[in-house]
């Protein structure tokens, strides 16, 4: 029997679950969401924000994807984590708050995405979060997504950090999501009492008992169903059980950047001549899907620190491990129920330049792969991750074989691009001089990688090209836009396909200044308003 729900919604990750919900809120329309993933074992790692150890290899709640070897990469296949389970990469982050720039959605906005401006998404932001600092201008109070500040007095390393920022021109930020991100400032984060706020623990656990809305777990979309150029539906598998729904009004596709393109790819929408060679009959020309492709490229830059109890290191191993835990059961409070990453760093590589073009996200520990899990190792440090905020190089991701089980080819063409090559290596310099001011170079032993020794333009770009992993921050392979490279226009809507829709990542058409799980749920957001205004005013249409 096939199902006929108003909307589908493929993907329930941070956009999806946030779509699903807010369709379903006011019980006039039947939502039909499906998501691949399942939540099994993962949910109770997901619940815990030290958990993401325990979530960011495992395939039980992760594609884990990795990239095509190139050259900016070394010949390496890079990892590309995504979150495979309900509240997709939210459940298994780490947990970051970022809205990142107004210049962000500004640039958007005069690419020819009209009503994706600062102005246009700040009340949207402000909608979806529910946070206690910062101003009633520009910060929401009331909404399903909690948001808090890491504590100063996580370890005692980050005083002594913002100290030492201070003395390199990089004073304490209170609210890196506020009317400016230069500084230095604690990370804002989707904890709350402890707990990971996921888009499936803050949209959709409260939506489950609606019913209008069925959310259908391990289902895998495998082609999107079209007649002409029209969208009505899709055949997803669930186990070995191939089933077809059909959507009476639209069908929404919130797979991310690497699984939107490769659904529409497997369902003939892309490039005719890469259809053709692999056996799918082109339905519909659109040059740019899986086309533009970008992430923030992230060498980690380590030093050891000599200070003992001033890092991670000293208290999350042994029966100091044990005692976080007990303290996380108790109270729900230590290094268990924080984000790995407290402190930040956002500043600008060059003069000239309005705002911040490049940011260190500190880790206060150093850790290593043990079987497969990252644990935090015995000798004590910390981790930078170092990256330019709008990457400029571009790659791609395309279906490799007509098999829908078959991982997509990622190029990601990193350090393609001079603006990359020299944001990077200042961005590098800058955490080298943030370690030599005081008074954290009392504390700072030795540069641990790259090494002291690696000095010069080439040899460090060289070590970039070989050490440096993603963000885990893919964006634009179904770019929204006016020009023929697009594949959304502004509403969202796939260019000559009625009834279909693609809103996450994929649809950005460059990088924000930061971590992408909020703007994916804003996204999430402003679609379903867009949604259900061109649903009302069919309805009135046909009145």
């Amino acid at each position: 029997m096939t199902e006929t729900p108003d909307f589908i919604v493929i993907g329930a990750g941070s956009s999806g679950a946030t779509i699903a919900s807010r369709l379903s809120e006011s019980g006039t329309y039947q939502v039909l969401l499906l998501e691949a993933g399942t939540e099994g074992s993962g949910y109770f790692w997901s619940r815990i924000p030290a958990g993401v150890s325990k979530l960011i290899d495992n395939p039980a709640v992760n594609w884990c994807f990795s990239a095509e070897p190139d050259a900016g990469s070394g010949g390496r296949r890079i990892e590309v984590p995504r979150g495979r389970m309900l509240g997709g990469t939210s459940s298994i982050n780490g947990m970051v708050f970022m809205r990142g720039q107004p210049q962000d959605y500004d640039h958007w906005a005069q690419l020819g995405n009209r009503g994706w401006s600062w102005d246009d998404v700040l009340p949207v932001f402000k909608r979806m979060e529910s946070y206690d600092g910062g101003s009633d201008d520009l910060r929401g109070r009331s909404g399903p997504l909690r948001v808090t500040d890491t504590p100063r007095n996580q370890v005692p390393l980050l005083e002594k950090m913002i100290t030492a920022a201070g003395a390199i021109g990089l004073p304490f930020n209170p609210d890196l999501n506020g009317a400016k991100q230069e500084g230095i400032g604690m990370s804002q984060v989707t904890i709350a009492k402890g707990r990971r706020q996921s888009t499936a623990y803050c949209y959709l656990d409260p939506a489950r008992g609606r019913p209008n809305l069925r959310i259908e777990a391990g289902a895998m979309a495998e082609t999107l169903i079209l007649e002409g150029k029209r969208c009505v539906g899709v055949r997803y598998r669930v186990g070995g059980e191939m089933r077809e729904a059909r959507a009476t009004r639209e069908v929404i596709v919130c797979n991310g950047s690497i699984n939107s393109p490769k659904l529409l790819e497997l369902s003939g929408i892309g490039q005719p001549e890469l259809l053709q060679s692999l056996g799918i009959t082109p339905l519909h020309e659109l040059q740019g899907v899986g086309e533009g492709l970008r992430d923030h490229y992230s060498p980690r830059v380590k030093f050891a620190i000599t200070e003992r109890n001033a890092t991670f290191n000293d208290n999350a191993r042994g029966w100091r491990l044990a005692r976080e835990a007990l303290k996380y059961a108790l109270k729900r409070e230590g290094f268990l129920a924080r984000t790995a990453v407290p402190i930040r760093l956002y500043f600008r590589t060059r003069e000239g330049l309005e705002a911040p073009d490049a940011t260190i996200s500190v880790l206060p520990f150093l850790y290593e792969m043990v079987n497969h899990e990252r644990r935090v190792a015995k000798r004590r440090g910390i981790t930078m991750n170092i990256n330019v905020l709008r990457s400029e190089s571009t790659g791609s991701v395309h279906i490799k074989s007509a098999d829908p089980s078959a991982p997509p080819a990622i190029r990601f063409n990193f350090l393609s691009t001079q603006h990359d090559r020299d944001g990077l290596l200042a961005a590098i310099r800058k955490g080298r001089e943030l370690m030599a001011a005081s008074p954290l170079k009392e504390i700072t032993g030795e540069e641990i990688a790259p090494g002291a020794q690696v000095q010069s333009d080439a040899d460090l770009l060289e070590w970039v090209r070989n050490n440096a992993e993603t963000t885990y921050h893919p964006v634009g392979t179904c770019r929204m836009g006016p020009d023929a490279m697009a594949v959304v226009d502004n509403e969202l809507r796939v260019h000559g396909i009625e009834g279909l829709r693609v809103a996450d990542a994929s649809i950005m058409p460059t990088l924000t200044s930061g971590n992408t799980n909020a703007p994916c749920i804003m996204i999430g957001e402003k679609c379903a308003e867009m949604v259900l205004r061109a649903a009302a005013q069919g309805q009135q249409l046909a009145a």
